[in-house]
């Protein structure tokens, strides 16, 4: 199908050789001699994409032109046209929303890059991302397929993330299904890989060993805090690598990043071990020892995560850090008002710490939501209302304000979260823990081989309630159901997504430091 454009000039008849060249490149060109026809044109119903409006016609100017089809057609492109160049006639165009601005004399390369740009844009880039995927794609199946490092598994992660976010740009969704098989294979090495040296990285056997929940804020956040300046942390629960990648573009404006790093959550990928561990500075059962009255095991009774800021605090001290901090988590937009307001005096703190629950809540509700399961149905939806929300988002206001007062802000999460599809069924006695990607209890049984099984927690320094406790974690896609009931439990879970296992998308997790722009 061919595209149409109307071009309206008061001197059209001099503008017969562009005309030819357009029709030999394949586009239709309705001539119009004035602002008026132009109009009468797109009344009397012609289909049109784009529209050529020169900006010094005699009777109705460009410019009135311009609005009045505005006001009509308010999704077809118009490309100004002018022989000047003062600043005021490009900023009433500009102002009036044009798709693009050229100054005459035009030549055909100028009008064709044009078209390509407004009208092809879609076609173009569907085109150019799907060919560029495709030769990626053997490159990335060799990764997968060798053996790597840490490092070479975070870049790898980062090249699935960026070209997911490129394909969610076209609409060939059969690309888009060849890239999700290629990341349940990187899944399936990746849990290999995480199953194989989780123990040594843990206890300290070996040299090599990423940044962990329990390592990341003695790394990157504590050097950086001093007594006579104030800094913002903002810890969003379940924020994966590629919604925050997804955010970003509404940052951009405010900050810079001046760093960006991927860490490793611990075992199990839920907030009850890897905040504490990450705001304590311990792995879980060390907090345990250390600190009994900020910890609570599986099946006591209470928050999880209701002692994090005392648990920072003694963090701090560890490292020799006397700091005043403020400590806030936020629920809902009213809250987050209120905490929005109370900046001003926190500017007194070395240290202020924000914790956003939205994704977590978001991921939680599409389990439950018959409403949000419609909304994000899928990645790229659940990425989308990620978006959604953070556009409108307290967290927002709360960056363009640290902006302005020009405060660095560091963004980091606890965890991510996968999208579940392969049920694994398992056994355990009525004390077991609901968590879908993760089991702690008692007689445990589980045939599956992919699955990740630690007997005795404390090698991996979990704490054991009792003698026989054992964890075992899901990897992949996969998830923990239990034989009654079977069919419906896997049903209503399917398709959801959730955390506590091993997968890039819940142990690869971001650590950003934002400087003011």
């Amino acid at each position: 199908m061919s595209t149409t454009i109307l071009w309206a000039d008061d001197e059209i008849d001099l503008l017969k050789p562009h005309i030819l060249f357009l029709k030999g490149k394949g586009y239709d060109v309705i001539p119009a001699v004035s602002g008026n026809e132009a109009i009468d044109i797109l009344d009397g119903g012609a289909s049109v994409d784009i529209i050529f409006l020169d900006e010094n016609m005699p009777g109705l100017s460009g410019i009135e032109t311009l609005k009045y089809i505005k006001t009509t057609h308010p999704h077809t492109p118009v490309v100004m046209i002018t022989k000047s160049e003062e600043e005021h006639i490009m900023e009433d165009a500009i102002g009036s929303n044009i798709a693009d601005y050229l100054i005459k004399p035009v030549n055909p390369n100028q009008i064709l890059l044009c078209l390509k740009k407004n009208v092809e844009n879609d076609k173009i880039v569907n085109e150019k991302s799907t060919m560029a995927y495709q030769q990626a794609f053997r490159d990335i199946s060799v990764k997968i397929s060798d053996s790597m490092s840490i490092s070479e598994w975070e870049m790898l992660y980062k090249e699935l993330v960026y070209w997911e976010l490129e394909l969610d740009k076209i609409e060939d969704s059969s690309v888009g299904e060849i890239l999700a098989n290629q990341k349940e294979e990187a899944n399936l090495q990746f849990s290999k890989f995480v199953t194989q040296n989780y123990k040594d990285w843990i206890s300290g056997k070996t040299a090599e060993k990423p940044l962990f929940s329990h390592t990341i804020l003695k790394e990157k956040l504590f050097p950086r805090l001093t007594e006579d300046k104030t800094a913002f942390l903002f810890v969003v629960d379940n924020l994966r690598y590629d919604q925050w990648k997804t955010i970003l573009p509404f940052i951009h404006p405010y900050f810079r990043v001046d760093e960006e790093t991927l860490f490793y959550s611990i075992l199990p990928t839920a907030t009850h071990y890897a905040r504490n561990a990450m705001f304590a500075g311990l792995m879980p059962s060390e907090i345990a020892k250390k600190y009994p009255q900020y910890w609570l095991n599986e099946n006591d009774e209470g928050g999880k995560n209701q002692y994090e800021q005392p648990l920072l605090e003694e963090h701090l001290k560890r490292f020799g850090k006397n700091s005043k901090i403020s400590f806030s988590k936020i629920l809902n937009m009213d809250f987050g008002k209120k905490i929005l307001d109370s900046f001003p005096n926190m500017m007194r703190n070395s240290l202020n710490v924000v914790v956003f629950n939205f994704v977590d809540m978001l991921s939680h509700a599409r389990t439950d939501v018959d409403l949000i399961r419609e909304l994000a149905n899928d990645e790229k939806s659940y990425r989308n209302v990620t978006a959604t929300w953070f556009s409108n988002s307290v967290m927002l206001e709360m960056l363009k304000y640290l902006s302005e007062k020009k405060i660095p802000v560091f963004i980091t999460t606890d965890h991510g979260t996968i999208k579940i599809e392969k049920p694994v069924k398992i056994i355990g006695d009525k004390q077991t823990n609901s968590n879908l990607r993760y089991k702690v209890g008692r007689n445990l049984d589980c045939n599956s081989k992919d699955v990740f099984e630690v007997t005795r927690p404390e090698e991996i320094f979990l704490p054991k309630e009792n003698l026989t406790s054992s964890f075992i974690f899901t990897s992949g896609n996969s998830f923990f159901a239990y034989p009654n009931n079977y069919a419906h439990y896997v049903n209503y879970y399917k398709n959801t997504f959730q955390h506590g296992g091993i997968s890039l998308e819940e142990m690869l997790i971001p650590f950003v430091s934002l400087m003011p722009k």
